[in-house]
């Protein structure tokens, strides 16, 4: 099955549906067949409003898109019909079609959706609505992606569920659909597995901390040019339990020195936009101030921030103004990880430090947390945090595991 072209282009070069959707469609001819017919049409503006309604975050907008327009994509090459016009058998068959979608719809490495040509957004025919990966591990390792290696994980699937029911909702406010198939599909256990009750959380040791901080404390030293800045990230990220997203500038908002806030008792705090637009407050341990006096003073700045200071709080490599790609931050951490790993390895201690070789940005987040909730009451934890609820909060206090491990030791394979 011949592989279709992308339908929906970045938020960026999105105009406002709503309002400009003709003037718009004017544009798509690599889509004109669909489009000349009246209910492809009025599916296809319904799909644009419905995810350009999400257009505060980037990433929630990419997340929508992805699944809207698999279903446009199946419906209309595949089933040859309007999402408008499916019933709960064919999203249960669009389900399972995402589950092993066939290899031309398959790509190996990830690539943007349109391209400018000539002035004109163009569709790149090198898209695919699915990609395969190979784990961080596996990639080392020399293995690439291949397209029948492509698997939909269970967080995968569950989103799709919540995102076309949160579609078919919106269909339905707008009279274009008269029932939600989703929400009528009752035994969601054929697609969706019931996981262990908790899972244990992905972090890193103490040991594997202590060298992690002490390898970008050397780095700093001995390059403060270029990495300053990369230990104070580190302290962000598992002091703070920051998620990635919460250090860099995009369009909801740029983090600045302004954000950390003293009180009238004289205690330090950080605001953070958090997921959802929801703004927190996380407390300021004296380490954590510490490490910010260190790193304003390399910046040549006052120890503490001023009321409102507008100063960008994780400036660019190179130029003025703050930090926009995650991907930077990644690779600082991510050279973090390789030097620790290589220290341990050099000190004999290659057994204690595989984990290096895994970890991502976010095992920071859940170490600081991990640590924090033995020591400090939980819902101070949560508030820190932006748990929307303590069952999550809960995840990382690991005692459960460690007394229900401990009274296993002694079980006998052979009872006496």
């Amino acid at each position: 099955m011949k592989a279709p072209l992308a339908l929906i282009d970045n938020l960026d070069h999105l105009p406002n549906p709503f309002t400009q959707f003709e003037s718009y469609i004017q544009t798509c001819t690599n889509i004109a067949a669909f489009i000349d017919n009246v209910d492809y049409k009025r599916d296809y503006q319904l799909a644009l409003c419905f995810i350009y309604s999400y257009n505060g975050s980037k990433a929630t907008f990419n997340s929508y898109r992805r699944e809207v327009e698999r279903l446009l994509l199946w419906s209309w090459y595949v089933k040859s019909t309007p999402t408008t016009h499916l019933r709960r058998n064919d999203i249960e068959e669009f389900i399972q079609f995402c589950m092993t979608p066939p290899n031309d719809w398959i790509g190996l490495k990830n690539v943007s959706r349109f391209s400018n040509t000539q002035g004109q957004r163009k569709q790149n025919p090198e898209w695919r609505p699915f990609v395969s990966h190979v784990s961080k591990m596996n990639f080392r390792n020399g293995d690439t992606p291949v397209q029948n290696g492509h698997a939909l994980s269970q967080a995968a699937i569950r989103a799709t569920f919540s995102i076309l029911s949160s579609y078919y909702g919106f269909l339905m406010q707008e009279d274009a659909a008269q029932q939600n198939p989703v929400s009528l599909i009752r035994q969601k256990s054929k697609f969706v597995k019931k996981e262990i009750t908790r899972k244990q959380v992905r972090r890193i040791s103490n040991l594997q901390w202590d060298y992690v901080i002490e390898t970008a404390e050397i780095l700093a030293d001995e390059d403060p040019f270029m990495h300053e800045r990369t230990l104070f990230i580190m302290n962000a990220l598992l002091g703070m339990y920051l998620r990635i997203s919460e250090l860099v500038a995009d369009e909801r908002s740029a983090p600045t020195m302004g954000d950390f806030i003293k009180d009238a008792d004289g205690n330090w705090w950080l605001k953070v936009l958090s997921k959802g637009n929801k703004e927190r407050l996380v407390a300021v341990s004296d380490d954590m101030l510490q490490a910010l006096t260190r790193y304003r003073r390399f910046r040549d700045l006052p120890d503490l921030p001023t009321v409102a200071e507008p100063t960008s709080l994780i400036p660019k490599n190179r130029g003025r103004g703050a930090m926009t790609s995650t991907r930077q931050i990644r690779n600082l951490v991510q050279f973090c990880f390789d030097s620790s790993y290589a220290r341990m390895c050099e000190d004999g201690m290659q057994a204690d430090a595989e984990d290096l070789k895994v970890a991502t940005v976010h095992w920071l987040r859940h170490t600081g947390i991990s640590e924090d909730v033995k020591i400090r009451p939980k819902e101070h934890v949560r508030e820190d945090a932006g748990h929307a609820s303590m069952a999550t909060t809960d995840k990382y206090i690991d005692t459960e595991y460690r007394e229900r491990h401990a009274s296993s030791k002694k079980k006998k394979i052979r009872p006496d």
